[in-house]
């Protein structure tokens, strides 16, 4: 598993992107990171928007870390880690749910679903990193590349607002290939883009 220069080991990095159901996995080379791989996501629920509520049966969006204690190898799903939902933003706003992951096994009620084959490759790159040394790593769920077209295509979305907030931590990575430092400021996503070489 090292392509292009990308080493087994080496940082990682998450995009998910729901209506073209995709999970780009992302890792560092030199100062920046480069995609790795896009694996077709199996399956997930809901539509296009935000989780708001437990048993809403609604995949989330937005941005997301992940540490090792999230991972659990013996999961009913085959292997599965833990999104982290609710994150502050979602608790700020009221969101409630819980157990919300990336798994595999092809079922999803909530969660990403993968194929066990991806998984396991997933798992191995995921693992490696944290032996590395990475603490925690970055997933960015979008419903959608977040170009202005596909925005403005979109616009009439009762989840419209709540994308543009994303926009500036998707245009960041974008513009630096690096994670953007992500906090939540009077109830918004604030970004800064990163111009060090943190991996989280």
């Amino acid at each position: 598993l090292a392509a292009n220069g990308l080493d087994l080991g080496a940082p990682v990095l998450m995009r998910i992107f729901k209506n073209e159901f995709e999970l780009e996995l992302w890792m560092k080379r030199g100062d920046s990171y480069t995609l790795f791989t896009t694996y077709p996501i199996c399956m997930w629920s809901g539509k296009l928007g935000p989780k708001f509520a437990e048993g809403d049966h609604q995949a989330p969006e937005g941005f997301y870390t992940v540490a090792r204690n999230a991972l659990n190898p013996n999961s009913r799903w085959h292997r599965s880690f833990n999104l982290g939902y609710p994150n502050t933003f979602d608790r700020t706003h009221g969101r409630t749910g819980s157990a919300l992951m990336v798994h595999g096994n092809c079922a999803s009620v909530g969660c990403y679903a993968m194929t066990d084959p991806q998984i396991d490759e997933i798992w191995r790159l995921i693992n490696a990193a944290f032996d590395k040394g990475q603490t925690r790593f970055q997933v960015q769920i979008y419903p959608f590349r977040m170009t202005d077209e596909h925005l403005k295509a979109r616009a009439e979305n009762p989840a419209a607002d709540f994308w543009q907030t994303l926009k500036p931590g998707y245009d960041a990575f974008e513009r630096t290939k690096l994670p953007p430092k992500v906090s939540v400021c009077r109830g918004q996503y604030q970004f800064t883009a990163s111009t060090s070489q943190a991996d989280d």
